[in-house]
């Protein structure tokens, strides 16, 4: 019966960790999305600084 409940929990276990992978290569993958898109809006910005277009 022991043995049973051993079986049971890793398991879960394995199951748990396999859910903590996954979440983190969501956020990992969220978390360049975000980098990529700040960069994309920095570059943008810069790309309106030209004193010669100003009136």
């Amino acid at each position: 019966m022991f043995s049973r409940c051993i079986g049971r929990k890793d398991e879960s276990m394995g199951f748990f960790n396999s859910a903590v992978g996954v979440l983190q290569t969501l956020v990992i993958a969220l978390g360049a999305g975000l980098g990529i898109w700040g960069i994309v809006n920095l570059l943008e910005g810069y790309g309106n600084d030209n004193r010669a277009t100003r009136s």
